[in-house]
């Protein structure tokens, strides 16, 4: 099956008691039992909900995994992967990451005794004065929020192949339909469902999936121990989402390189990120593990004065400075004060994150409507 038929028919039966296409909300907490232990496969929904049901067999299908599992938010899908370890175990992972992300690791399970390594994965040599007899997993984005950097996955897989670690990869920015993990040695993917799976800016979700059945198990277990799993109304949603994604990450990915491109031109813009251009470091990487480049974009303004990033960000009329991205419609933020605020300031300018650094996540719109209204902005 195509990825475009796979995004429709993923997971997705008709409903066996009415024919609905659609599968149903099933908006019940609890199911009745004809008697102790004599069910239908669904006791209670923090367990299982057929419509979650569904939408976890839709995600594990389109990362070509045997198990997909939903969380109340891609915080939470995270929370559950570190939950595999234990005080004294070590987690090696990218340098420029999601600053709620690094929050997580930094100021609660290193709490618990789980020892952080932060380290630049573009080049997987570096993770070699990090990787010991203690580390136990590597988490990594490509490409990176928010500066767009692109680790190899199959040499990271390589390193923890021959360490005996877990390779957990975070795909939000690529999305299943432009890059793949588990098909290049990843043990886990990981995605904020918020983003381009649900795509509309009315979810919030995380989800994982995998292959192994004892992962799997394992995950499962943690998942519905800890309770934080999504009602069936978002997952109906991100069911309705999945049907486009194709149409709207073709449309992202053409939009995104418009974008880029004009922006790479401007007078105004010191540094353009984007790994669709052959000058970026990771370009050869992302052309033979992503099938496009995506629609994130970042760029730093010439000088140094954060006031002229404020004074950007409150200039457009299209493009809405929010949180978030990966909908349908265009938004743009400011790493340093929204989504990397936790991240120390010295840190964030240790790894190349400038005060002037401005993340687009170009949207669907009329791509010349869009260039219109930057070039306002940056006028």
């Amino acid at each position: 099956m195509r990825r475009g038929t796979k995004a429709i028919h993923a997971g997705v039966e008709p409903d066996p008691g009415t024919g609905a296409i659609m599968t149903p909300i099933y908006q019940t907490s609890t199911y009745v039992q004809a008697a102790p232990g004599d069910h239908k496969g669904y006791e209670y929904s923090r367990t299982h909900n057929p419509t979650r049901t569904a939408l976890q067999r839709a995600l594990a299908e389109l990362e070509n995994g045997t198990h997909g599992l939903c969380f109340s938010s891609g915080m939470a899908a995270i929370d559950a992967v570190i939950k595999l370890l234990k005080p004294g175990d070590e987690v090696v992972s990218g340098n420029d990451l999601y600053g709620g992300t690094y929050r997580l690791f930094t100021k609660i399970f290193a709490g618990f005794g789980v020892k952080f390594h932060f380290v630049d994965m573009s080049d997987p040599a570096n993770l070699a004065a990090v990787v010991n007899a203690n580390t136990r997993l590597i988490w990594a984005e490509t490409p990176t929020n928010p500066l767009l950097r692109i680790a190899d996955i199959e040499a990271l897989a390589a390193i923890a192949k021959k360490q005996g670690c877990l390779l957990a990869v975070d795909n939000t920015f690529a999305s299943p339909y432009l890059q793949n993990p588990l098909d290049l040695g990843a043990d886990i993917v990981m995605h904020s469902v918020t983003k381009y799976l649900g795509g509309h800016s009315d979810v919030v979700m995380g989800a994982l999936v995998v292959q192994n059945d004892e992962l799997a198990e394992r995950l499962a277990f943690i998942q519905n121990s800890s309770g934080a799993t999504p009602g069936p109304q978002d997952c109906f949603l991100v069911l309705r989402g999945l049907k486009t994604l194709h149409l709207r990450m073709e449309r992202h990915c053409s939009n995104g390189k418009a974008v880029a491109e004009w922006l790479a031109r401007h007078p105004k813009v010191e540094h353009v990120h984007w790994p669709g251009f052959a000058t970026h470091p990771g370009h050869a990487v992302a052309a033979r593990q992503m099938r496009g480049f995506g629609g994130m974009v970042s760029f730093t303004l010439k000088g140094d004065r954060m006031e002229d990033a404020q004074r950007f960000l409150s200039g457009t009329k299209l493009f809405a400075l929010a949180e978030s991205l990966g909908g349908v419609e265009s938004l743009l933020g400011h790493p340093a004060s929204m989504t990397h605020a936790s991240i120390p300031r010295e840190e964030r300018l240790k790894n190349g994150l400038a005060d002037t650094l401005i993340r687009l996540s170009v949207g669907v719109e009329d791509v010349e409507d869009l260039i219109e209204d930057l070039d306002q902005a940056l006028r």
